[in-house]
């Protein structure tokens, strides 16, 4: 059986190591932003009796061409530009961020924008404009705010809840060792996510930051605090049934307990993965960035779970004791 107390040190270091190059991502690969983070438009267009696959591919083309051809005080505004077909339907989307350049005012910005979106829809064919949409930079902000508020609540109230929820249950123990440990690999998780979806997002340009990646941070949130409380209550059950000392010390009934619920983490683990890898290859177009995001906090929430949580607790509650 292998030993995860033992082993934390080596398991401390691998997770160091990830959280290093999460926490240094942004500054060595840009951040691909959607347009939800940085303003844009969304133009939605109809076709009928024509091949809708290849139209998007044209589309697309053509809003690359645009990019190059959108200046202001000769700099490129367009940042990034995509186009995709809504999923069983003849409507296809073409995305563009927009960047403000410097000195370039909400007049400027709004009259590029239209623009854009008149010289796109001239030079698609044989399809119908059904839908635009403007999203301004102070929405991109107050998202970005929020993002950063609402991630810190839930990881902050999760800790306390699991603090009340540990309260007098072992004798002789404190329960804020528990809601430490939690509030620490939530964060680790989250960092190690973000830090994954950052250098991938370098590499693969379809995967944005955007709204879609902030509620899979926190859907990852969710899973992990669900699998780490499985750890922990079986700590906390071991301990009440057996005590440390029958069960070879504190350590050794910490390690015990990660070895009976390791199966079913394991078991857990893989069935979400499976789920998710399918919905990401099969699924619709717009769900991709989503789905990788899940990947990546789900198997880092598991890995976290055993390896870090559960040991974690072993040091702060006092290995020596």
């Amino acid at each position: 059986m292998i030993s995860f107390i033992q082993k934390r040190t080596a398991f401390y270091g691998i997770s160091g190591v990830f959280l290093l190059i999460s926490v240094l991502s942004p500054f060595f690969f840009p951040l691909n932003l959607g347009i939800d983070m940085t303003g844009g438009v969304q133009i939605e267009y109809t076709m009928s009796g024509w091949n809708v696959d290849e139209a998007v591919k044209n589309a697309k083309a053509i809003a690359l061409e645009l990019k190059k051809e959108v200046l202001f005080s000769g700099q490129t505004v367009v940042n990034d530009v995509t186009a995709y077909r809504i999923t069983g339907q003849d409507i296809f989307v073409v995305e563009a961020g927009f960047t403000r350049i410097e000195g370039m005012n909400e007049a400027n910005m709004e009259t590029i924008k239209t623009q854009f979106k008149n010289q796109i829809t001239n030079k698609i064919s044989n399809a119908q404009l059904s839908r635009y949409i403007n999203i301004g930079e102070a929405f991109g902000a107050y998202i970005k705010n929020t993002a950063y508020l609402t991630l810190v609540l839930v990881i902050l109230m999760i800790s306390l809840y699991i603090a009340f929820a540990f309260r007098w249950s072992i004798e002789n123990m404190a329960s804020w060792p528990f809601a430490v440990v939690t509030g620490i690999s939530l964060i680790h998780d989250v960092v190690i996510a973000f830090g994954l979806y950052v250098i991938t997002s370098f590499f693969f340009p379809e995967f944005k930051i955007d709204t879609f990646f902030i509620t899979a941070m926190l859907t990852v949130l969710g899973y992990s605090i669900n699998d780490t409380i499985v750890v922990m209550d079986r700590i906390r059950s071991n301990i009440r049934e057996h005590g440390a000392k029958k069960m070879g010390g504190f350590g050794q009934l910490i390690n015990t307990s990660i070895v009976d619920t390791l199966t079913r983490s394991i078991f857990t683990s893989m069935t979400v993965v499976i789920v998710i890898v399918v919905m990401f290859f099969f699924g619709p177009e717009t769900l991709k960035g989503f789905m990788l995001a899940l990947i990546f906090g789900t198997m880092v929430g598991t890995y976290s779970s055993v390896c870090i949580a559960a040991p974690l607790l072993y040091d702060i509650s006092g290995s020596k004791k």
